[in-house]
């Protein structure tokens, strides 16, 4: 399907362009949204008559866009989850869940504007992309922990899914020391039996 496109569109086009597009995108997103319009005469002298106006309502959305964009830079949202020891998640955190995080804290952000490839299924503190207008975008923070304690010591700098955070330090060493000795009574062992199977001189 042919469409006018009523804003810039990431690798699509700008204000105006008309562009083919797959029916379902336009169908199901772009024309409903009110991003663009069916590529007829109709619709191209409408855009015409209303450009000016168009692209200010565009440069408004922009400059609000900007704003909740600075209010956003940096920040750091947390979610608690249940995880498993290294770290996985029980379930995951999806864009809506982010969404929802940031409309607690008083954002009003939709779940289409939260830019992730794929939810979040371990703990830690993920960058997220949030895409507030087509030449807007912040990346934030989503923090991940099983408590808000874990959440302050992610937010500190440390990994919650090492071996040391999982074990402890000290497990690790006496781990480690077994395996040593194990190692030693091998060598003696081994050295022992060539011993005995040397023929004297």
């Amino acid at each position: 399907m042919d469409v006018i496109l009523l804003e810039r569109i990431g690798r699509l086009g700008q204000i105006g362009d008309t562009v083919r597009v797959r029916d379902g995108y336009a169908r199901n997103y772009l024309l409903p949204t009110g991003r663009a319009l069916r590529a007829n005469d109709a619709n191209r002298a409408r855009f015409e008559a209303q450009k000016a106006q168009i692209i200010q309502r565009n440069e408004e959305r922009k400059a609000d866009a900007r704003t909740v964009a600075d209010r956003l830079e940096g920040k750091t949202f947390v979610a608690v989850r249940s995880a498993g020891e290294t770290g996985q998640l029980y379930g995951s955190v999806s864009a809506r869940d982010v969404a929802d995080l940031m409309a607690a804290e008083g954002f009003k952000v939709g779940r289409n504007e939260v830019a992730m490839q794929q939810p979040i299924k371990m703990i830690g503190v993920h960058p997220v992309l949030i895409a507030l207008h087509p030449e807007v975008e912040v990346t934030i923070n989503v923090n991940v922990a099983r408590s808000p304690d874990e959440a302050q010591r992610q937010e500190a700098g440390e990994d919650l899914t090492s071996y040391e955070a999982i074990y402890g330090s000290d497990e690790e060493d006496e781990i480690l020391e077994d395996e040593a000795e194990v190692e030693d009574e091998a060598a003696e062992t081994e050295g022992e039996a060539e011993d005995e199977t040397t023929p004297a001189a």
